[in-house]
This record gives C-alpha cells, sequence and structure tokens, in this order.
C-alpha cells in the first residue's frame, strides 16, 4: 500500500493510523522511505507507524548536525501530541532514537537499533569520491549489504545524486562529521528504555563487535543477530527482521 507523503508546516511524513501505539521509523544518513517498505507492510494495521523525512538537506547549513536532527524529531512529536513512542533506528537513524530517548527518557516507550552509529562505524569516511565516479558509489552501495544485488540501481542512482549535487554533498559530510564527534559511549547506561538491537552478522559499516558493545551498555537491552546480513537487516531480511521486533514490541 503506497502512503502519501503529508506536509504540515516544516514536516514531512508518512502515517498509517494503524493502532494505538506509536512507531516513529529513523532513515540513515542516505536512507529513504523505501528502506523500511517492509516494517510499515506489516506493522501499517496494529501501529501507528510514522516515518518522519529528516530535513538533512533542508536545515539552515549552520544547524546541520545529529542535534539538530534531534530537535526536529522532539518538535515533530510535540507538534503531534503524542504521549510516548517506540522509536526505530537505521544507521545515523538508530543515532538519532538514542539521542531522542536519552532527552526524552519520559515519552520514549521503547528503542530498536539497527546498524546504529553512535559508537563506531566505518563509512564513507570525512570526505566524498570524486563527483561522477559511478562505478565507486555502486560499490560502495553493494558493500552495505551481505548480497549485493539489494543495491539496486534505482538505490545506487538516488545516492549518486546526492553526492554529485554540492549543496547535499556538503551537508551529508557535515552530518557525518557531527556524528562522529557525537560518540555515544559515556553516556548509554542512562538509558533505561527496554531497547532491541537487530544486527547483520556480516554489517561491515557497524561490525558486529558494536552491537555487542551497545548490548553490554545499554542496561535492558537484547540482541538478536541475522546471518548472510549486512548493514540494513530490515531491507535484506524483513521477514526475520519483523519477527524480532514483533515478539519485542509484544514483551514491551
Amino acid at each position: 500500500m503506497e502512503y502519501q507523503i503529508q506536509e504540515e508546516g516544516t514536516f514531512k511524513y508518512i502515517e498509517t493510523k494503524g493502532g494505538e501505539e506509536n512507531l516513529v521509523l529513523l532513515h540513515g544518513l542516505l536512507g529513504a522511505l523505501s528502506n523500511f517498505d517492509g516494517i510499515i507492510n506489516h506493522f501499517s494495521k496494529k501501529y501507528n507507524v510514522v516515518v518522519p523525512l529528516l530535513p538533512i538537506f533542508e536545515l539552515p547549513i549552520r544547524k546541520v548536525s545529529v542535534s539538530g536532527l534531534v530537535d526536529y524529531v522532539t518538535q515533530f512529536v510535540e507538534y503531534k501530541g503524542w504521549d510516548k513512542v517506540h522509536v526505530l533506528g537505521n544507521s545515523l537513524g538508530g543515532h538519532i532514537a538514542l539521542l531522542y530517548a536519552l532527552a526524552q527518557p519520559g515519552r520514549t516507550a521503547s528503542i530498536t537499533l539497527t546498524g546504529s552509529s553512535g559508537l563506531f562505524e566505518s563509512a564513507m569516511g570525512s570526505t566524498f569520491p570524486k563527483r561522477g565516479n559511478y562505478e565507486y558509489i555502486k560499490k560502495k552501495a553493494e558493500d552495505t549489504f551481505f548480497d549485493p544485488a539489494t543495491a539496486t540501481k534505482e538505490l545506487v542512482d538516488e545516492i549518486f545524486e546526492i553526492v554529485n549535487n554540492r549543496n547535499k554533498a556538503i551537508r551529508v559530510v557535515a552530518t557525518a562529521k557531527s556524528a562522529i564527534r557525537h560518540n555515544l559511549g559515556d553516556k548509554l547506561h542512562q538509558i533505561k528504555a527496554p531497547t532491541l538491537l537487530i544486527w547483520g552478522k556480516q554489517d561491515q559499516v557497524t561490525p558486529p563487535f558494536v552491537a555487542d558493545k551497545f548490548n553490554e551498555l545499554i542496561e535492558d537491552s537484547r540482541l538478536d543477530w541475522i546471518d548472510k546480513c549486512g548493514h540494513a537487516p530490515m531491507m535484506e531480511h524483513p521477514e526475520l527482521f519483523n519477527q524480532s521486533l514483533e515478539s519485542f514490541l509484544a514483551d514491551v
């Protein structure tokens, strides 16, 4: 089912309105709505599944940072008038979910992290490759997954467009650098919300030791592994991902 992107004030988002509880999905730095198709389709009738489009390319350049994106999510939740939300984030989205939970503990029902940054990541580094190098971008996109075929031409084209847009590329680099500065190792013990970690055993961007460290530092956390899987388990193995998330949300 296709959901229309809604625009209200500064907010753009999709919302399924399928249940009482709110499940907010936060995409990564180069992520898109399509990354969450499997979750939206599975949970849309049981939960109010909401995907805010993070304004990575719209924020004023001085506000381009992880903190700026956390502020945006906080303002969005307040605007919608929700008491508590389940937050789920992939990659940078996980980092934002953690910072949101630290800032708004009373409004966080649970946290789900998959391939989350916040402790360590091995991505494109702090600079972009030469613009116009399509094969390099294709290889980087394929390396994100265990099965390179998951990096469809559509996905590679989308990333290539961002890299070749100077304004967007600057913002991606600024956000990535901000994420590296916002290491959460010394703050994770403060998180009290139930936390689920769903990790690909072959994740090269946030390798398995990162998941183990999150599990160690977050008191009330559970770690589920998915084999033959890279940095985006909800895309490569949607059925296994949804099983894990469903049982966790039922326990919560």
